[in-house]
């Protein structure tokens, strides 16, 4: 589709099914290819670089100069950069050999992982094959859920009760009546203490 673009008193007017996104350029490169072409210019040359030099090297891989620093630091940041300073310069390198012995350890983590998950999975559907035996819908049961279900309701109902006699317990009142008679001596103490200073 053609798109032509004419200056109209000083606006922009595009021809009829076009607009100024049908005219923008292919879309940038997302992070994770942007890491993928950074990685290949380490993996390529099997060198070391300054971040200027990755600077000019990262353009030609479709990596725009301003990201550079961002996508080499989070490389560096997942270990599969590698930066050190050398005297007032800090250099940055990877080596495909390295990577690869780092896949191959998380590669060997993960399967482990795996495999104790596996194990875990087949215990737990052990656990509910044993849980499940003896619970099966019959008659039986049933009465006893109902059973179970109508206990618990007076259980509570009977809790309900105790509470509301709980203000007439005999221990309350006694503990109630106690801390009453403390308090009562307090106030004495104090007010004897007020009479004597005004004195």
């Amino acid at each position: 589709m053609r798109c032509d673009v004419t200056r109209v008193s000083g606006s922009f007017s595009f021809s009829s099914g076009c607009s100024a996104f049908a005219m923008s350029k292919k879309r940038g490169l997302s992070l994770e290819e942007k890491r993928e072409q950074m990685l290949q210019i380490f993996y390529e040359s099997q060198g070391f670089y300054q971040l200027k030099d990755l600077e000019k090297l990262g353009p030609k891989k479709g990596v725009i100069s301003q990201s550079v620093k961002d996508v080499v630091q989070s490389l560096v940041d997942d270990d599969l950069v590698f930066k050190d300073k050398i005297g007032t310069s800090v250099y940055f390198w990877s080596l495909s050999s390295r990577a690869g012995n780092q896949l191959r350890q998380v590669r060997m983590k993960l399967e482990t992982e795996l495999e104790a998950a596996k194990k875990r999975q087949a215990d737990l559907q052990t656990q509910r094959e044993l849980a499940k035996k003896g619970r099966e819908d019959s008659s039986e049961r049933e009465s006893a859920l109902n059973a179970l279900n109508e206990l618990q309701k007076k259980h509570k109902a009977i809790k309900e009760e105790l509470d509301l006699y709980a203000q007439n317990d005999p221990a309350v009142y006694e503990e109630m009546s106690s801390v009453t008679e403390v308090a009562h001596k307090a106030v004495n103490r104090w007010t004897a203490v007020v009479f004597e200073h005004l004195s």
